[in-house]
């Protein structure tokens, strides 16, 4: 038995498809979260008999009318897959909203059971549902729930009147007949009605207590998290103490921890191969275990910093942050929904860009989906953390720079392609329900670090363990097939392959094979950056305190890698603005739908990323050492190339706006004339 989910956006949809399957889904106070249908087998405690029930998860919709993406997926999969029963979650905080849309699941003729869903905050407001009354105006069950507690007797309920509304009609009972939906005047119509009776059932069955001229303590609060100067220092604030309590204090007391456990299991493995080849020992104890070690080394920072904003997005502010940031996106052609994207990419670019589907305009889909990976994601913060502990005494401010130059990249980037695209700035608006504050679930919070982290792990014991596999192959060996010798790294295929790369980047500040190689296979996982410099430099410990004090400030890893403080910050935003993993490349080319938008995203990635290396190393050099660092003259050619490239496209694409303005005025003054 298939059970459908189905409801508003931020109705807790999703919250109870987790506690009724188990399973862990992201849940967000914002539209787009859901961005495509997810199945789970409901957990037997639920239900009794032999019968299997599957629940599937929707995408919040507001309408069976698609109006965006997500909402055709609901809207399809209840039309074509008809499933055998549909629990519609009501947020009983908003009844009258969200009753428009349990009419349209009543009109389909399958049957539906009410969940009404927050009955716990209705109780705190003192607000009232009949919902006996409010079953016998729906003709269908009605029943409270509070999906938060897993343990709620209400999800029991509402999963018994589901099986037990197998197989029976469902009707509408307000109104006969179908709807045209090609008639747009019987759709006004028909939505007029729905109105009507909605409205009507709202006033019979709620009882508010309405208190009109009193601001209550969250609009006071929203008053200051919205304000479009406060609200923004705020933000700053606030992302600034998750970088310092993830990247300067609790973050690396764990770190600590898991490297001495990493550091014990590396001694243990090197002394049962001690009888084995060097290469033997060099290839599983360094590259397999130290290269691995080295990434996973950064877990803690990276679910510390999960926790932080997974709290953030229960309580309610990063919706906040997306209002606050809407206005500011509108002046580039981009919204509030752009900016839901980009909060949500600062988890793993692949379900940002995967979240630009929720946009209905095509352009500000695509460039949407083409900018979201400037938000430095999780798979970065390793990079962050190691070039902020190795050059900048582990300073919270690096890890919090690099999210406001995303930011800033984000806004340039748009302004570009908007030009570039020859589309003008028009006005578009971003309506958006602010949830209510509440008191974030430590519990939910928890187990989103732990479903996060688990990714992590996952990627670091399959494409990271084999991508260090075959660095340290690359480079243990000669093209001939010969073991290279010590102090010789430089003729290893690793080595040969990268060196031709490393040119290029002279201008840059990091010329050398090993940061070249590194670069190179960060776009296969951002965390290769770590194990690659791990394997390549053959240290492997990089967040001991005590070898390499990272933490405290040391500079050992500077010393071995050769940079300077400048070139280090150069190397880490190019490694941060170049172009995501091929996993994000992928879900790029399935959002964006066009070749040619997706080659042009890349390409403008790929220059960003130089271009801000190489002014930041350039500028910084001279500021620091009062000379222009190597390589600044063809450097500064490849840039000028770059920007007279965006100009040629920009005049193109105004000499063809400007022709098609002409042509449609030659087509109307003959139409005048005619």
């Amino acid at each position: 038995m298939r059970i459908a989910l189905a409801g508003n956006p931020n109705s807790g949809k999703t919250t109870m498809y987790n506690a009724l399957t188990g399973r862990n889904e992201r849940v967000g106070n914002w539209a787009g979260v859901t961005v495509d249908k997810k199945e789970f087998h409901i957990k037997k405690n639920f239900y009794d008999g032999a019968e299997e029930l599957i629940a599937v998860d929707l995408p919040g919709a507001y309408s069976m009318s698609p109006f965006t993406s997500e909402e055709s997926i609901t809207s399809t999969y209840v039309k074509n897959e008809h499933p055998d029963v549909i629990i519609n979650i009501v947020d009983a905080t908003n009844l009258s909203r969200s009753l428009f849309f349990t009419t349209q699941l009543l009109e389909l003729g399958i049957p539906v059971v009410v969940a009404l869903n927050k009955s716990d905050i209705n109780e705190k407001k003192e607000t009232k549902i009949d919902e006996k009354l409010l079953s016998e105006k729906l003709g269908c069950p009605v029943i409270k729930t509070v999906s938060v507690t897993a343990s709620d007797k209400g999800l029991l309920e509402v999963v018994k009147a589901a099986v037990a509304q197998k197989g029976k009609e469902q009707k509408a009972p307000y109104w006969e007949g179908n709807v045209d939906l090609t008639d747009k005047n019987a759709v006004t119509e028909s939505d007029r009605k729905r109105f009507e009776f909605v409205n009507g059932v709202v006033k019979q069955v709620e009882t508010r207590k309405i208190l009109t001229r009193e601001k209550n303590s969250q609009d006071k609060l929203d008053a200051i998290l919205t304000n479009p100067i406060g609200g923004i220092l705020i933000f700053v604030v606030v992302m600034f103490l998750v970088f310092n309590i993830s990247q300067s204090q609790l973050g690396p007391y764990l770190a600590d921890i898991l490297t001495g456990w990493i550091e014990s299991f590396q001694g243990f493995v090197a002394d049962k191969l001690s009888g084995a080849s060097p290469f033997m020992q060099a290839l599983v104890a360094d590259g397999i275990v130290g290269g691995v070690g080295a990434v996973v080394g950064f877990l803690p920072l990276v679910m510390v910093m999960y926790f932080l904003m997974a709290l953030l997005e229960d309580c309610g502010y990063m919706a906040r942050v997306s209002m606050v940031l809407d206005p500011i996106f509108k002046k580039v052609g981009l919204s509030g929904k752009s900016v839901i994207s980009f909060v949500i990419g600062t988890g793993c670019a692949i379900p940002g860009v995967m979240a630009a589907r929720t946009i209905r305009n095509e352009r500000e889909r695509r460039v949407t989906a083409m900018l979201t990976s400037f938000m430095p994601c999780g798979a970065k913060l390793p990079v962050i953390a190691l070039f902020a502990g190795a050059f900048f005494a582990d300073a919270s401010w690096v890890g919090t720079l690099m999210y406001f130059v995303g930011i800033i990249l984000i806004f340039v980037g748009a302004l570009l392609i908007n030009k570039i695209a020859g589309h003008k700035v028009r006005k578009s608006f971003f309506i958006m329900e602010l949830p209510e504050y509440k008191i974030p679930s430590l519990k939910r919070a928890f187990y989103s670090m732990c479903s996060r982290g688990k990714a992590y792990i996952v990627k670091a014991g399959t494409v990271i363990l084999v991508c260090n596999t075959v660095v340290q192959i690359m480079q243990s060996f000669t093209w001939q097939l010969q073991l290279v010798e010590e102090g010789m790294e430089h003729t290893s295929i690793l080595a040969s392959i990268a060196s031709p790369f490393a040119v290029l980047l002279i201008p840059l500040g990091f010329g050398a094979w090993q940061l070249a190689a590194a670069a190179i296979t960060g776009f296969i996982a951002k965390e290769n950056v770590v194990g690659t410099l791990a394997v390549c430099y053959g240290v492997t410990n990089f967040i001991d305190t005590e070898e390499l004090a990272l933490v405290g400030g040391g500079n050992q890893v500077a010393t071995i890698m050769g940079l300077t403080k400048v070139a280090a910050l150069a190397y880490l935003m190019f490694n941060l603005y170049t172009p995501p993993c091929f996993a994000a490349m992928g879900a790029m080319n399935s959002e964006i739908k066009s070749k040619k938008w997706l080659f042009g995203g890349i390409g403008l990635q790929f220059a960003t990323g130089f271009t801000i290396a190489f002014f930041v190393y350039q500028i910084g050099t001279l500021i620091t050492t009062g000379s222009l660092g190597n390589g600044f003259i063809p450097g500064l050619i490849v840039v000028i190339l770059i920007a007279a490239f965006i100009a040629h496209l920009i005049v193109k694409a105004n000499k063809s706006i400007a022709k098609e303005y002409a042509l449609g005025n030659n087509m109307s003054n003959s139409a005048k004339s005619a």
